[in-house]
C-alpha cells in the first residue's frame, strides 16, 4: 500500500521561498523591478523567532472595556478561562516612557503580550469613525494625504517606537509590537485617491524603475473620475488605466517599504521581538492591501477575514513562520468556540478579542464557562502541539494578480457613477473577491486543499513544481513575464485553467489586441470587445453592485438587475459570443479557458449539497490533473456539507513526520473593515462520522482524547460541528 504523501518544507529559518538574486538585470524592465526592486526585498523573517514570540495558541483580550482590574483574583479567572495572553496599548505607557502596573501584572503571570499602537494612533491610522467626514473631499481629491509618509512623519513614529519599546522590552513575556490598529494610506480600504507622500521626485523616479527608461512623464495626480465616463465606450484595445493604477501601486510600493522600515527601525530596539500591524483588511485597490508586497515587510499581523485574506495570508506564510492572529467578536458561544477551531484548523496563532460586554459591572457573564473548556485546550494541548507544522496543499494553486484586483475595482465600480465615492464594504461587494471566495469552497467541498501563490514569487522563481493544478481566477491583468511563467508551468506538463478573460489588459491596466494567453488557451479575445460583449450587456461585470449595494442573499445579488446569458452549466458566461470549457493540450500539460464565472456558486452552496454539484464543470479539469482528495467523509449529504478538512506536516521531538488533519466546518463568515470573522449558517449538531483514506494509515492518533487506531482507511468519530475532529498520523509507512 502507498503511505499518505505528505509534503515536507525543510525549515531554512527564512519565511519566503529561497531569496531572489538581486542584481540580475532582465530585458524586460518589469521584470528587473520585480527582481531587483526593495519594494519586494523581505524584512527579516525567522522561523525561530517567531515560535519564541508564540509557542504555542495565545488568547489575548483587547481591555477596552475589561472592569474585574489587573490583580491576583482578574488573574486567576483568565487561566480558568484560557485567556493566557495579553496586551498593552500605547495609553498603558506613561508620557516619560514607564509602563503603568500592567506589566507587573502581566509579567508577574506570564501572559504573553503584544504591544498595540506601538507607533501611536494618528499617522498610519488617520481617523476612527464619523471623525473621517470632514476629510472626504481629501480622501477623494488628487491631493497630498493629511499626514504625508515623509521623513518628519517617520521620525515621529520612530520616537513613538523608541518610546514604547524601551518602556517593555526588559519583559521576557513580550510576544509582538503593532505599529498600528487598521494602519492604511487612505481609510482602512474606502476609495482614496491622494498620493501618499509630499516627497515631489518619489512617484517620478519609481516610474523609471517599473517602466524603464521609457518611463511616461506623469505631470499631476488624477483620479477615478477622469477614467469612469470613458468604460462605456472603451474597446479593450483602446482601456488605458494605468495612470490611475500606476498611482496605486507607487501608494503600495512606498506604504510597504515605509513599514518594512519600521519594522526594521523596531527591530534595531528589540531584535528579539516580531514586529507588524494589526487591524488588516481584504486585498484591495486602495489601503495598501496588497498582500504579495505587505507579507514582505511585517514579522506579525493581524488581520480580518475578509475577502480571502486568512487564506492569503497562510498561503503567503508556507513555513507558518509569521504569527498570523485574527479577531474574536463574542457573538455566541457556539461560534466563539467554532473559531477557535476554524482558526487552528487554518494556522492562526491565536485571537486578539475585543472585550465588550464581557461583563455585567465586575461579574463575568455565564457564557465564559461554556467556552472556557475549548480556549484551554487551544492554548493548553492544541496549540503547542501544532507549533512548528506546515501546511500541506493539493498540488493546486491559485494565482493572487494584485492588478487584476485594482482593474476590478475599476470596472466594478462604474455601476455607481459619481456616487463611487461612497463604495465602502468592497469585499461585500468585489467580483474579485466573489470569484475568489467560490473556487476556494469548491476546492475545500471537494475535499482539495490549496495555496495562493502570488505575482511577484512566480516571476522571480516560478510556479514551484510542487502544484499540478495552476487555476487563474479573474485573472485580467497579467505581464508578459506572468504569461511566460505560466505558459513554462503548462508546458513543463501542468493543467492550468482560468475562468475568464485572462491577461486581456497587462499589469498597468493597459488593454491588449489579444489576450497575452490567448495562444495557450486556443482561443480568440480580438481586441474589439466592450461592454456589450460581456456578461450581460451593460456593464463590463458580472453585476450591478449599485443596484445590490445592500444585498442580503447571494441569489439576489446575481439576479436582481442582471441579465447575464447563463450557460447550461448554471453559471455566468463571460464573452458572450465565446464558447464554454475550451481544453488545449501543450505538450505534456492541458490549458482550459472556462469563458464562465464561478460566482454562481456562491449561492449553489447556500442551497445545498445537490444545487452545490454543479461546481463539477470546473472541478473535472483538476481531477483529471491526477488530483485526488486524500480522505473524504464517508457521509454525504446536507447533514455534512460544507465541512473541510485540512492538513498539517509536524516533525516530532524523535524526527519522524507526522500529519495533523482537522475536521472543521466551514460556513459562510462574516465581518467588516471593523473586524469579524464569524460564522453565519453555524451547524453544532454532533453526527457519527468515518473518514475514508484514500490510502493506508498508520498510528492514527485522537489528539483530543488519546486514543489510538490500528492500521486501517476507515476510521469512525463523533464530530459536534462547531468543533474540530484533531487526529495525527505517521507521515511514513
Amino acid at each position: 500500500m502507498n503511505p499518505l504523501k505528505t509534503l515536507v518544507f525543510v525549515s531554512t529559518g527564512i519565511l519566503f521561498f529561497p531569496t531572489p538574486s538581486f542584481g540580475q538585470k532582465k530585458s524586460d524592465p518589469y521584470e528587473n523591478y520585480i527582481q531587483n526592486s526593495k519594494d519586494f526585498k523581505p524584512v527579516k523573517q525567522e522561523k525561530d523567532l517567531a515560535y519564541q514570540a508564540f509557542p504555542g495558541w495565545l488568547f489575548m483580550p483587547w481591555t477596552a472595556q475589561w472592569h474585574i482590574g489587573y490583580n491576583e483574583q482578574s488573574a486567576a479567572w483568565c487561566r480558568e478561562q484560557g485567556y493566557n495572553g495579553a496586551f498593552i496599548d500605547r495609553s498603558d505607557i506613561a508620557a516619560e516612557g514607564s509602563p503603568t502596573g500592567r506589566l507587573d501584572w502581566i509579567n508577574k503571570n506570564r501572559f504573553r503580550f503584544y504591544v498595540d499602537h506601538a507607533a501611536d494612533k494618528g499617522l498610519l491610522h488617520l481617523w476612527d469613525g464619523d471623525r473621517v467626514k470632514p476629510y472626504l473631499n481629501d480622501l477623494h481629491g488628487t491631493g497630498v494625504r493629511t499626514v504625508p509618509l515623509n521623513e518628519t512623519t517617520r521620525k515621529k513614529l520612530q520616537e513613538h517606537l523608541r518610546r514604547n519599546i524601551t518602556a517593555v522590552k526588559s519583559s521576557a513575556f513580550r510576544a509582538a509590537y503593532a505599529l498600528d490598529d487598521e494602519s492604511s494610506w487612505g481609510h482602512f480600504v474606502h476609495p482614496t485617491m491622494w498620493q501618499i507622500t509630499d516627497d515631489k521626485n518619489a512617484y517620478a523616479n519609481w516610474l523609471k524603475e517599473i517602466y524603464g527608461p521609457a518611463s511616461p512623464k506623469r505631470d499631476r495626480w488624477i483620479s477615478y473620475e477622469e477614467i469612469r465616463p470613458q468604460l462605456a465606450r472603451w474597446k479593450i484595445q483602446d482601456f488605458d488605466a494605468s495612470p490611475l493604477m500606476d498611482q496605486w501601486t507607487f501608494n503600495d510600493a512606498y506604504w510597504s517599504n515605509y513599514l518594512g522600515d519600521l519594522v526594521e527601525y523596531a527591530n534595531k530596539l528589540d531584535p528579539h521581538t516580531p514586529c507588524g500591524i494589526v487591524g488588516g483588511q481584504a486585498p484591495s485597490a486602495f489601503g495598501g492591501y496588497d498582500y504579495a508586497r505587505l507579507m514582505r515587510k511585517v514579522q506579525f499581523l493581524e488581520s480580518y477575514n475578509l475577502g480571502s485574506s486568512q487564506a492569503i495570508i497562510r498561503s503567503f506564510n508556507p513555513h507558518n513562520a509569521l504569527p498570523a492572529v485574527t479577531t474574536l467578536f463574542h457573538k455566541s458561544s457556539e461560534d466563539d468556540i467554532w473559531q477557535t477551531w476554524y482558526y487552528l484548523a487554518h494556522g492562526n496563532r491565536g485571537h486578539i478579542a475585543w472585550v465588550e460586554g464581557w461583563f455585567d459591572g465586575k461579574t463575568p457573564k455565564a457564557w465564559h464557562k461554556e467556552v472556557a473548556p475549548t480556549f484551554k485546550e487551544a492554548g493548553e494541548k492544541i496549540g503547542p502541539l501544532m507549533a512548528g507544522s506546515e501546511w500541506i496543499h493539493d498540488g493546486v494553486a491559485i494565482y493572487y494578480s494584485h492588478p487584476s484586483i485594482q482593474l476590478g475595482w475599476i470596472l466594478d465600480a462604474e455601476a455607481h457613477g459619481k456616487t463611487w465615492v461612497n463604495r465602502n464594504g468592497d469585499e461585500r461587494l468585489a467580483s474579485a473577491s466573489h470569484v475568489r471566495h467560490a473556487w476556494e469552497n469548491m476546492l475545500r467541498d471537494s475535499g482539495i486543499q490549496y495555496s495562493y501563490i502570488n505575482y511577484v514569487d512566480v516571476i522571480q522563481k516560478g510556479i514551484p513544481r510542487e502544484f499540478k493544478v495552476l487555476i487563474l481566477p479573474a485573472c485580467l491583468c497579467l505581464s508578459d513575464g506572468e504569461a511566460r511563467r505560466i505558459k513554462e508551468f503548462c508546458r513543463d506538463g501542468g493543467t492550468v485553467i482560468a475562468d475568464y478573460l485572462p491577461g486581456l489588459w497587462d499589469q498597468h491596466g493597459k488593454g491588449r489586441t489579444h489576450g497575452v494567453l490567448d495562444d495557450l488557451f486556443g482561443v480568440n479575445h480580438p481586441g474589439n470587445l466592450t461592454a456589450r460583449d460581456l456578461f450581460g450587456g451593460k456593464l463590463w461585470v458580472e453585476v450591478d453592485q449599485d443596484a445590490n449595494f445592500s444585498w442580503k442573499t447571494y441569489q439576489e445579488f446575481l439576479t436582481n438587475q442582471n441579465h447575464c446569458l447563463r450557460d447550461s452549466s448554471g453559471f455566468n458566461k463571460a464573452v458572450r459570443s465565446l464558447p464554454v470549457n475550451q481544453v488545449k493540450s501543450l505538450e505534456s500539460g492541458k490549458a482550459i479557458l472556462m469563458n464562465l464565472s464561478t460566482q454562481w456558486y456562491n449561492a449553489y452552496r447556500v442551497a445545498g449539497v445537490e444545487s452545490a454539484r454543479k461546481r463539477e464543470i470546473f472541478m473535472k479539469p483538476i481531477a483529471a490533473s491526477g488530483v485526488v482528495p486524500r480522505v473524504r467523509l464517508k457521509e454525504t449529504g446536507d447533514e455534512v456539507h460544507g465541512y473541510e478538512i485540512t492538513y498539517w506536516n509536524k516533525k516530532m521531538e524523535d524526527g519522524k513526520n507526522r500529519t495533523m488533519l482537522f475536521l472543521c466546518f466551514n460556513p459562510e463568515i462574516t465581518g467588516t473593515s471593523l473586524g469579524g470573522g464569524n460564522s453565519q449558517g453555524l451547524k453544532t449538531a454532533t453526527l457519527p462520522v468515518t473518514f475514508q483514506f484514500r490510502d493506508e494509515i498508520r498510528g492514527l492518533t485522537d489528539e483530543r482524547t488519546g486514543k489510538q487506531y490500528p492500521a486501517g482507511r476507515e476510521f469512525p468519530f463523533p464530530w459536534k460541528q462547531n468543533e474540530a475532529v484533531v487526529v495525527s498520523f505517521a507521515s511514513e509507512p
